[in-house]
C-alpha cells in the first residue's frame, strides 16, 4: 500500500535560499521545456528527458540540481498535457499549458535517488542530494523504512502494521505562507487487512450543515466551529485591500493572510481527519452518500456553507482509511434518501427547515438525519450483498412496521426521536481524537 507522511521542514537561511535557487530553477527548466513542446511534434517525456545530459553542457545551472529532480520536472509537463488532453476529450474546453510564474511553481520532486533520511545528534534530517542536510519535524512514526540502495536510515516502528516500507518518492514544498514541508511517498509491503466477510458493526452516515454527521448509531457530531478563525481571516484580508498593490507592506501582509488560511484549512483537516478515522477503525462497513459535490457548490444559495463542510475531503478521507483499516466502504445513491420512510418506504416532501421526519403513510417519527442514515444504510448493505449485522438492536422485525425486505435487525423507532441520539460537539471530536462515542458519549454531553 501506498501512503504520504508530511512533515514540517525548518532549513536555515543557507538552506532557505538553496531551496528556493533548486526550484526556481527547476520552474526555468519546465518553461524551457514548454517552449520546445510548442515548437515540435511527436515528443514525448522519455525522449525529452534523454536531452537534458546535452542541455546541460551550455546551461552549467543544471550541474546543481539532482538529475532525478530535473527528469520529474519533464515528466511533471507531459502529465500536465495529458491531464488537459483527458479534460479536453470528456467535452471540457480547455486552453494551452502555460509558462509558470515564480509563485505557480512551488515545490521539487526526488525520486528513487538523492534522498535519505538520518538521525544526526538526536534530530532527524532530511539529506537531499545537491541540497544539503535540512532538520524535519518528526511529529510522528513511519514504518521501519528502507530503500532499494540500503542507504536510508530505519526509524522506530509507528501504527502500522507492516514491519518493511520503502520511501519512493519525496516531495518539497514551500506553502503561500512561507513554511517548507517534506512529503514522504512510502510503500508497504503488507496487502491491505480484507474486509470481513460477516458483518457485526455497521453504519450509515448522513452529512450536513446544520449536524456534520448523523449516523444511525443515533449520534449527531456538530460542525466545527471556525468563527474565530474565519474571523481573524476577514480582518487580515481587509487590512491586506488597504496597501498599495505591490509593495513591500502588501507582500508582507500577504504572508499573515496565507497564514490565517491555513489555520482554517488546518483546524478543518484535523476534525476531519479523526472523525474519519473513527468510523473506520469502529465498523465493519461504512455507508455514506455518493455526493456530486462540485455540483452542489454550484447551487445558488449557502455555497459558502457547503465549501466551509468540505464533504468531498471527508469521503474521499473516509475513502482511503476503510481501505487501510479493512472496512467496507459502500457510496450510495443519495437519491432519495431524506424522502423516503425508513419504516415503510413511502416518499415524503419536506423543505429543509422540517428537521424531524413524520410519514403519513405509516406515522412513523424520527429525526430527519437518522431517518436519512438509515436508509443509506440498507441501501449500502444491498450493495455489499455480504448479509446484514446482527447485534444493531434485539428486538426483529415485526409489529412496529418496519419492512423486512430492508434487513433483519430492529431500529430504535418508536418515539418522536431515536432514543440512543446524543449531540456530540465537534470541539470534542478536536480535543480527543474521536467523536465520543459509545462510553464517552454520557460524559461529553454532560459537560
Amino acid at each position: 500500500m501506498r501512503y504520504n507522511y508530511r512533515y514540517r521542514l525548518n532549513p536555515t537561511d543557507e538552506l532557505h535560499e538553496q531551496l528556493a535557487w533548486t526550484v526556481d530553477t527547476c520552474r526555468q527548466v519546465y518553461n524551457h521545456f514548454l517552449h520546445r513542446l510548442n515548437r515540435e511534434n511527436g515528443t514525448s517525456a522519455y525522449s525529452e528527458q534523454s536531452v537534458l545530459p546535452d542541455l546541460k553542457n551550455w546551461w552549467t545551472d543544471l550541474n546543481q540540481v539532482h538529475s532525478k529532480v530535473l527528469q520529474k520536472v519533464v515528466q511533471r509537463l507531459y502529465d500536465n498535457r495529458s491531464t488537459l488532453k483527458g479534460r479536453k476529450d470528456n467535452g471540457y474546453r480547455v486552453g494551452e499549458l502555460k509558462w509558470k510564474a515564480p509563485k505557480e511553481y512551488r515545490s521539487l520532486t526526488y525520486s528513487q535517488t538523492g534522498f535519505e533520511l538520518n538521525n544526526t545528534s538526536g534530530r532527524t534530517v532530511l539529506s537531499l542530494s545537491k541540497i544539503g542536510d535540512i532538520p524535519m519535524v518528526y511529529h510522528r512514526d513511519v514504518p521501519d523504512v528502507h530503500k532499494s540502495d540500503s542507504s536510508c536510515a530505519a526509524h522506530q516502528k509507528s501504527s502500522i502494521s507492516e514491519d518493511d516500507a520503502t520511501i519512493k518518492e519525496v516531495v518539497v514544498k514551500q506553502e503561500p505562507t512561507g513554511e517548507w514541508f517534506a512529503v514522504l511517498g512510502i510503500e508497504t509491503e503488507g496487502d491491505a487487512p480484507p474486509k470481513p466477510k460477516k458483518l457485526e458493526d455497521c453504519v450509515g452516515i448522513d452529512v450536513g450543515i446544520l449536524k456534520y454527521a448523523h449516523d444511525t448509531d443515533g449520534t449527531a457530531v456538530e460542525r466545527p466551529d471556525l468563527s474565530d478563525e474565519r474571523e481573524r481571516l476577514e480582518r487580515e484580508q481587509r487590512k491586506l485591500s488597504h496597501k498599495d498593490h505591490g509593495s513591500a507592506n502588501y507582500r508582507k501582509q500577504q504572508r499573515v493572510v496565507a497564514k490565517r488560511h491555513a489555520d482554517l484549512k488546518r483546524k478543518r483537516r484535523d476534525f476531519l481527519h479523526k472523525l474519519s478515522n473513527h468510523y473506520a477503525r469502529e465498523y465493519d462497513l461504512v455507508a455514506v452518500e455518493d455526493l456530486d459535490v462540485k455540483g452542489l457548490m454550484e447551487l445558488p444559495s449557502n455555497s459558502r456553507n457547503r465549501a466551509g463542510a468540505a464533504w468531498g475531503t471527508f469521503l474521499r478521507m473516509l475513502e482511503y482509511k476503510c481501505e487501510r483499516e479493512g472496512t467496507h466502504f459502500v457510496a450510495v445513491d443519495p437519491a432519495g434518501t431524506t424522502k423516503e420512510c425508513a419504516a415503510c418506504g413511502v416518499e415524503t416532501d419536506k423543505p429543509l427547515w422540517v428537521r424531524e421526519h413524520s410519514c403519513p403513510s405509516c406515522g412513523f417519527t424520527a429525526d430527519r438525519d437518522w431517518n436519512a442514515a438509515y436508509n443509506i444504510l440498507v441501501r449500502g448493505l444491498k450493495q455489499v450483498g455480504t448479509g446484514c449485522p446482527e447485534s444493531t438492536s434485539s428486538e426483529p422485525f415485526g409489529s412496529d412496521g418496519l419492512r423486512k425486505s430492508h434487513c433483519d435487525f430492529r431500529t430504535p423507532a418508536e418515539t418522536a426521536l431515536p432514543t440512543e441520539t446524543t449531540s456530540v460537539p465537534a470541539k470534542r471530536v478536536v480535543e480527543t481524537g474521536s467523536p465520543t462515542l459509545k462510553e464517552r458519549t454520557a460524559s461529553a454531553v454532560s459537560e
